[in-house]
């Protein structure tokens, strides 16, 4: 028997490889297919069966292509309903792999069909719980995404989540290893580890929704309180897991429409793409095609994208560093944005080569940043609420990145400021965003708030977040 967790940090989620005598199962995989098929042909398995532990709403999965390019069956638990061939087990039902068995333990409240898969052993022994977004490291799945497909309100799944992890999960054996589907950094859960493997043990001690003591009441106040609002593509990732999609070759093979300066100029003119450059915040800063926005590779691409361009419907434009076209548009087809209609051939440096104007972003270090801040000036931080509340600049203004489309009016146009985040790589999405909409009174300030720290810019006193529930 093997176990391979596969786990993609930008998004945040791991998918699984199981194989036993000669038969493979993966469970929540990612929507490109060719390493799945290409590492079982490798270990001479067949693939047999695709678990799906719920209707993902934060990238879209490769259930549908897997199933047509290998014959294998579609899992879902209960109360899914897909417009696919798919097999919908029930409770309780037990799947054969090779020498081991996979029970089927049906967990509703993240969502309703949300279900853990349980791997018993050749012997018969419970080995490991592929818990889906029911239970983290750390967490628990928020209640609050299924609600309209419910018709249930936020506490009543969290009710539900609260009964299925005492029933389906606390009961399981102490030694039970425990494979989650995201970790730090994923939106589905608003307090989860930076470690993506665990045992049930560690989590009946660790795990703040585990407390054996804890009443329902005091699970629902504590796993609903502090919930920031869902990424607008959750939804439309959840239809695109429900019902199918356009096959990942096709969608790469769109992207891959290479541009030339001219060719790409005209077609940001006469079209309604939006341009989209993925480089690293400094090289974006130092020069960029005007009213493209940032959002770079290099940090966590896919969820900053799917939280700040509103549909998936959205044409684009991207602009790479050269040799990340097909990288990105890959990246982008995880989270349901499929409409990438070219790529600027050469890059920003074609661009700027072929005289066409260009913009800047002004950029300052921390240190400078501590000598201008003897003059007050108005410092709007763009990291996320709870950090912002653990501790922050004296003086500044919340503003998170997360709700920047909305609070577009909240920044100022008169006034100069200056923006943050953590390291740098969200407040120049942000400055990209301004920029955008014409607003250019400020200065972004590289390395934020981690570098703002070593200096001597006066700051608010530590709280630990997990004081602040």
């Amino acid at each position: 028997m093997l176990i391979e967790q596969i786990y993609t940090g930008c998004l945040a989620q791991g998918a699984y490889y199981i194989t036993s005598n000669g038969e493979a199962a993966i469970i929540d995989p990612l929507r490109e297919i060719a390493p799945y098929i290409e590492r079982a042909k490798r270990d001479n398995v067949t693939i047999k069966y695709i678990f799906e532990t719920h209707f993902h709403a934060d990238f879209v999965s490769g259930h549908v292509d897997l199933a047509k390019a290998t014959g294998a069956t579609i899992v879902y638990g209960p109360n899914a309903k897909t417009t696919f061939e798919a097999h919908i087990a029930t409770d309780g039902e037990i799947f054969q792999l090779g020498d081991i068995t996979i029970k089927v333990l049906h967990t509703p409240g993240h969502t309703m069909e949300s279900t853990c898969y349980l791997l018993k052993d050749e012997n018969g022994n419970d080995n490991a719980i592929f818990s889906g977004d029911t239970l983290f490291i750390g967490d628990v799945g928020r209640p609050d995404l299924a609600q309209k497909a419910a018709d249930m309100t936020q506490e009543m799944l969290a009710e539900t989540l609260f009964d299925s992890l005492r029933t389906k999960i606390m009961t399981l054996g102490d030694a039970v290893t425990v494979y989650p589907a995201h970790g730090a950094g994923s939106a589905c859960g608003k307090n989860m580890s930076k470690e993506t493997v665990s045992t049930i043990g560690e989590q009946k001690h660790l795990n703040y929704a585990l407390r054996a003591d804890m009443t329902k009441a005091e699970f629902v106040k504590e796993v609903t309180d502090g919930l920031l609002p869902p990424p607008g593509y959750f939804g439309m990732n959840v239809q695109m897991n429900k019902t199918g999609y356009d096959s990942i070759t096709d969608v790469m093979k769109r992207g891959m429409h290479e541009l030339t300066p001219e060719a790409f100029e005209a077609a940001a003119n006469e079209t309604s793409a939006l341009v989209l450059d993925t480089r690293n915040a400094q090289l974006f800063s130092e020069g960029f095609v005007p009213n493209s926005i940032n959002i770079g590779l290099d940090g966590q691409f896919a969820p900053w994208v799917g939280a700040l361009i509103p549909s998936v419907k959205q044409e684009l434009l991207i602009i790479t560093d050269e040799g990340q076209e097909e990288e990105t548009i890959k990246r982008l087809a995880r989270v349901g944005y499929d409409h990438v209609i070219g790529y600027l051939k050469g890059g920003y440096k074609a661009w700027k080569e072929a005289g066409y104007d260009t913009d800047t972003i002004k950029r300052i270090t921390a240190v400078e940043f501590a000598e201008s801040y003897k003059n007050k000036p108005l410092v709007i931080d763009v990291r996320r609420p709870g950090e912002f509340t653990a501790e922050h600049v004296d003086g500044a203004k919340s503003l998170p990145l997360d709700f920047i489309n909305d609070e577009m009016s909240d920044f100022p146009k008169d006034q100069p400021f200056v923006i943050h985040c953590a390291g740098g790589y969200r407040s120049m999405i942000a400055a990209s965003i301004l920029k955008s909409r014409g607003i250019d009174n400020f200065i972004e300030v590289a390395g934020g708030y981690n570098a703002i720290a070593k200096t001597e810019v006066p700051r608010t006193d530590y709280v630990c977040p997990s004081t602040l529930k």
